[in-house]
């Protein structure tokens, strides 16, 4: 929806738009109590829960106080309403802080100091050196006579270099006083979070100009958040204000990633749902026949003969009443508390601390840190991710001829230099385009010294090369730009510049000689964007080869080229770019348009290579995690032969013999259906180890297979641990990654630029670095690190450890419920199935609450190995990877152990204690107090490791309870009064305690004493071994887990031969270096089952 801006023209604007008054606060004082009840009760747990609190109050059924619902509820909710309240104040004070800030307006053709919060859409705002943009502006002035001025746009993007912004056309010259009494009118779209593009008109009313249409780009604004720089003053028109600017359409709440033990803690709460109501049915229909035979015959029992037909319910809710506490009410609480403490550690952990930048690591997410353990697929970025984004020139090919193919540096070529003397005219029109076709702003620093700005370094790395070879970039002003080449200044006026987009991949400059007059087009992209355009009578051949070379070391290239422009041609051609910089409705589509009409007939001048280093670190990075049973796919823009170097290079890929490289190419549907045929059939019948072949695909491909033949790529995609995708788009990327999860594995991301961050939040987890290229991806990340060898403790150490914590954490929870839920059962079978509680309301609230909650809290900090073992062995993450430590299995584990102590402490207590003089608080005390003995030995089972606090917790935990219930029994309206005085008196009470703890955990540790010697698994051969003191060499190999399949791949529908012959299917054609090995030659069979591919990798895959 397009939205008309009057400049200046305060009535106007008043009422149609929003003011710039930000709020990013979730309540208000009004609304805060019913909106943060309505949030917690949306879930299907908490409503539960509310239920079972409602039937409490329903005098005639419950078996307990409703206090011992009530107060446990309330406190989590209590907890949850308070957090939420808290963080909603700090967005307040912000909010606050920045709607207060005071900036400079003009009102009624006056400069006036107002608030931020009052500033209108059409207002005109000054900014001074150094101010914080208040919110979207069109600039109209600046303190520069060219009409420029610098922003910083850190805040916004992560980008640290400062971007050069410009007036538009039609306010070029306007005098400083005029433009306080501008008119016009600003058309622009309405409100979006796109901060790289803005597509606008602007039409100013006489007597300031004549009201010819001029285009607004994004180089005409300013956006909020960014500051100015190196600029005395700058003014421009509030285009979007308040919570409709673009950062403010970026912000919000992003949608929660459910992580695997998540879903798996709600499919077992489920199944103890279910459990919990064939309970109450059953127990309920056996009460009400007791009732309705046996009591009666009680003298004691005084039921009435006749009843309404609604007291058939009472005795099955009051028995859904005492089950209730199977499912832990605080669990929810418990979890949240300890993700966000693992979160803490993530960020506190020095040694992932970027030593170079000084840059932590940090968790952003504060509640996927487990699923890390679970990875399966990391997808990841090249290009400042696996290496360092510093680039260097290091060579390029000018007019057929090669420069530093022998020294490895071009800039000491002598045969550059000496051409470079002689002025040869390739060369010279070479390190021309180098330093003129570029967004670079040259800067002097204060020692005089010429310092480049660049938003990409490969831009800058070649700018920097020019001025190595004299050729240097020594100021530019608005359209102007002065080159210093052997002492004399060049200048060049920059008629358009024809920007650069992932679609065209390639940039173009129109440029004016200022001594000769002579148009020119300089254009510098990739190779399939510039080599088809070359004129019809220039032979490319050499250049060809050139980037084929230069790809094969790992080099970056570009071709650079240009042709003259005659005056005519530009001026026809600039009336249609600037009617298509012009529209509103698919501008860029149009503005690509134009351009092709002008990059044609190039005259190709070379190629250039720039190396960019891998990171330190990387190859060891990706070697472990593969060892951890991590697969890696490779998503990058670059050429197919750089990606595969940089992939050999730091261990992506198995060199020959070992490794085996598929490619999928084509430029047609047939083309790319034979490719993938070929790839999928070797795939299938291949003698190597599935874990040692890639297939390689360009964005071409892919496109076209994604499209045409999902199915077979998804298959393709599951058979195969290796993919180097090259060429590829942002949105192809985000498109992988969704392939990935389709399939049902756990996805990791990791990138450091704004074209990764699609892709980073499409994934279950994403990992943005903190890198050359801004923060963009950082803070669209879940986690972020300051290089690409911390993810390696990031997953094997702070990921493994959440994974062992949470799963231990969320069965005990269970344990701990059905433990004191299992005793108030069998209490039933002695009490007339009446639903009776063996235990009173106090007792009930403070088990939940407190005597079991503290000791398993302290189990945040437990480690079953040390780091060093973990980062030694990454092996054993294929037990996370299983999930081995929390699913149905494990979980049935700790529901027999719960079922088995209830039945201990039940039996035990009341065979000592069930007797005539016995009161029934006494034996409920007996009870209680064996579960509380029981679980504290459960939790120092379960410890690995021991510390000060896990001590204190666990036995200070065990003092507490008694000191507590001392307390109670001190009170004569506390139902307590003398009992545990009484108790603890006793020597049969202690005996009793001895008992329960000796059958209870006897059998436990006798079971984990025989696991442990006979059949030990490699995390406790690992626990032996570091208690010892000798090191393990080798765990051999462990083999993770296979998942359930309900159905087989679906079928190609790719016709296979109907012969049987060897195949004997070649690597990439175009790479010399590569070849195929087939090991002992052979023949296969193409009627081959797909039951010979292995179960780990067969996997059932969703159709899209």
């Amino acid at each position: 929806m397009k939205r008309f801006i009057y400049i200046n023209d305060d009535e106007t604007s008043q009422d149609l738009y929003c003011a710039n008054r930000l709020s990013n606060r979730k309540y208000t004082l009004m609304n805060f109590l019913p909106k943060n009840l309505w949030e917690q009760f949306s879930r299907f747990m908490n409503q539960y829960f509310l239920l079972i609190a409602c039937l409490q109050l329903w005098s005639l059924i419950t078996p307990v106080n409703p206090a011992s619902t009530w107060g446990p509820l309330i406190f989590i909710f209590a907890v949850s309403a308070t957090k939420e309240a808290w963080d909603d104040y700090n967005r307040y004070l912000s909010d606050k802080k920045a709607n207060e800030k005071e900036v400079w307006v003009v009102k009624q053709g006056i400069k006036k100091l107002i608030q931020s919060q009052d500033i209108r859409v059409g207002n005109i705002v000054w900014l001074r050196e150094n101010d914080e943009v208040p919110c979207d502006l069109v600039l109209i002035g600046t303190s520069d006579p060219q009409g420029v001025c610098y922003v910083e746009t850190a805040a916004l993007d992560g980008e640290t270099d400062l971007k050069t912004r410009l007036i538009p056309a039609a306010c070029m010259g306007m005098d400083f006083e005029l433009l306080h009494k501008i008119k016009g009118v600003i058309e622009c779209p309405g409100p979006d979070k796109d901060i790289r593009r803005f597509d606008g008109n602007l039409r100013l009313l006489p007597p300031f100009i004549d009201n010819d249409v001029c285009p607004l780009t994004i180089k005409n604004t300013i956006l909020q958040s960014c500051y100015l720089r190196n600029t005395e003053w700058a003014c421009g028109v509030a285009v979007y204000t308040g919570n409709e600017t673009k950062l403010g359409m970026t912000r919000g709440i992003p949608e929660p990633k459910l992580t695997a033990v998540d879903a798996m803690i709600d499919k077992l709460t489920g199944a103890i749902f279910v459990f919990q109501i064939v309970v109450v049915i059953v127990l309920g229909t056996a009460g009400n026949v007791w009732k309705d035979t046996e009591a009666r015959k009680q003298w004691y029992v005084l039921y009435p003969q006749e009843f309404p037909w609604y007291e058939l319910l009472v005795i099955p809710l009051r028995f859904e009443l005492l089950c209730s506490i199977m499912i832990p009410i605080s669990i929810k609480v418990s979890l949240d508390l300890v993700k966000s403490l693992y979160a803490k550690f993530i960020d506190w952990d020095y040694e992932m601390i970027d030593p170079e930048t000084d840059t932590p690591s940090h968790a952003t997410n504060t509640a996927i840190s487990e699923d890390l353990a679970q990875v399966e697929y990391i997808l990841t970025d090249k290009t400042g991710t696996l290496t360092e984004n510093r680039m260097i020139f290091r060579r390029c090919c000018i007019g057929g001829i090669f420069y530093g193919n022998e020294t490895g540096d071009a800039l000491k070529d002598v045969g550059l230099l000496n051409a470079i003397t002689s002025g040869s005219p390739d060369v010279i029109r070479f390190l021309t385009v180098m330093a003129v076709c570029n967004t670079v702003i040259p800067a002097k620093s204060k020692a005089g010294a010429i310092l480049y700005k660049a938003q990409s370094q490969d831009e800058e790395a070649l700018v920097h090369a020019a001025a190595q070879l004299h050729m240097v970039l020594v100021n530019k002003n608005a359209s102007i730009l002065e080159i210093k080449f052997n002492g004399s200044v060049l200048q060049y006026e920059i008629l358009e510049t024809l920007e650069f987009t992932s679609d065209r991949k390639r940039m173009s400059v129109v440029v004016k000689d200022c001594q000769s007059g002579n148009i020119s087009l300089l254009s510098k992209g990739a190779d399939e964007a510039i080599l088809p355009y070359a004129h019809a009578g220039q032979q490319t051949r050499t250049f060809v080869e050139a980037v084929e070379q230069y790809s094969q070391l790992g080099l970056r290239t570009l071709c650079l080229a240009w042709r003259e422009v005659e005056e005519d041609e530009y001026q026809e051609w600039s009336l249609m770019f600037k009617e298509a910089s012009s529209t509103l409705i698919d501008r860029e589509w149009r503005i690509a348009e134009v351009c092709q009409r002008l990059e044609h007939d190039l005259k190709v001048l070379g190629v250039t290579a720039i190396e960019d280093r891998l990171q330190d670190g990387v190859p060891e990075t990706i070697e472990t995690l593969r060892k951890a049973g991590i697969n890696f796919w490779m998503l990058t823009g670059d050429k197919q032969n750089t990606a595969i170097q940089i992939a050999l290079s730091c261990n992506f890929i198995s060199p020959e013999p070992k490794g085996q490289l598929l490619s999928i190419d084509g430029k047609t549907e047939d083309e790319v259906c034979r490719s993938l045929e070929r790839v999928l059939l070797t795939m299938r019948i291949t003698t190597s180890e599935p874990k040692d072949v890639t297939f390689v695909v360009d964005g071409w491909a892919l496109e076209i297979a994604l499209k045409h033949y999902r199915k077979a790529f998804t298959e393709l995609a599951i058979l195969s641990r290796t993919a180097i995708c090259c060429r590829v788009t942002p949105s192809q990327k985000a498109q992988l990654v969704e392939l990935l999860k389709s399939c049902d594995y756990r996805t990791l991301a990791i990138g450091d630029g704004g074209n990764d961050v699609r892709m980073i939040q499409k994934a279950d987890i994403g990992v943005g670095i903190s890198g050359r290229e801004g923060l963009q991806a950082a803070r669209a990340a879940d986690y972020s690190i300051g290089k690409f060898r911390f993810l390696k403790r990031l997953i094997l150490v702070h990921g493994r450890y959440s994974y062992n914590r949470t799963a231990f954490l969320s069965q005990y929870s269970f344990y701990k419920s059905l433990l004191i839920c299992f005793i108030q059962i069998f209490f039933s079978f002695i009490s007339g199935l009446s639903g009776t509680s063996l235990f009173n309301s106090v007792s009930l609230m403070a088990y939940n609450v407190f005597y079991t909650s503290i000791p398993v809290l302290v189990s945040t900090i437990d480690k079953d190995l040390s780091e060093g073992t973990v980062m030694q062995h990454p092996q054993i993450l294929f037990y996370c990877q299983a999930g081995r430590l929390l699913n149905p299995s494990t979980f049935a584990g700790w529901f027999g152990r719960s079922l088995f102590h209830a039945i201990v402490a039940f039996v035990i207590s009341i065979h000592v204690y069930a007797y005539e003089k016995s009161e029934m608080e006494e034996v409920s005390m007996v009870a209680l107090s064996g579960c509380i003995w029981l679980q504290a030995f459960v939790v120092a089972l379960e410890t690995n490791s021991f510390t000060v606090f896990q001590h204190l917790a666990i036995w200070g935990n065990l003092v507490a309870f008694y000191i507590i219930n001392w307390i109670f029994s001190a009170i004569p309206s506390s139902g307590m009064y003398t009992i545990m005085f009484r108790l603890c008196s006793q020597p049969s009470y202690w005996i009793t305690m001895f008992l329960i703890v000796a059958a209870g955990m006897g059998p436990i540790v006798a079971l984990k004493y025989f696991r442990y010697t006979y059949r030990a698994s490699k995390i406790n051969i690992l626990q032996q071994a570091e208690r010892m003191g000798g090191p393990i060499l080798s765990l051999g190999t462990i083999e993770p887990q296979p998942r359930a399949i309900e159905k087989d791949v679906a079928p190609l529908s790719i016709t296979q031969p109907r012969s049987r012959s060897p195949v004997y299917e070649p690597l990439l054609s175009d790479s010399p270096n590569t070849r195929r090995s087939f090991g002992s030659g052979t023949p296969f069979d193409f009627f081959q089952s797909p039951s010979r591919l292995s179960s780990i990798y067969s996997r059932n895959c969703k159709d899209n």
